[in-house]
């Protein structure tokens, strides 16, 4: 989250990744962060045992929103 407030302000976009395990975190940890409108994608949860294919599964999901949040504005 940090390393994406620091893109954000400095231009770059960037957007952060996560599971949906930490949605309420990430809201208030970009609160925190004075972003609290920093681009966010959550995936399916959890991650840590899943197969390589599950996980291109889970990007491969994720890449649209990815791609639409950080070319939005």
């Amino acid at each position: 989250m940090h390393d994406i407030s620091d893109l954000e302000l400095r231009g770059i976009p960037g957007v952060f990744v996560a599971s949906q395990e930490f949605v309420t975190a990430a809201e208030a940890q970009s609160k925190s962060l004075g972003y609290s409108a920093m681009a966010r994608v959550f995936t399916p949860h959890p991650i840590q045992d899943r197969t390589d294919d599950e996980m291109r599964a889970y990007a491969d999901a994720a890449f649209d929103d990815i791609v639409a949040q950080v070319t939005a504005g």
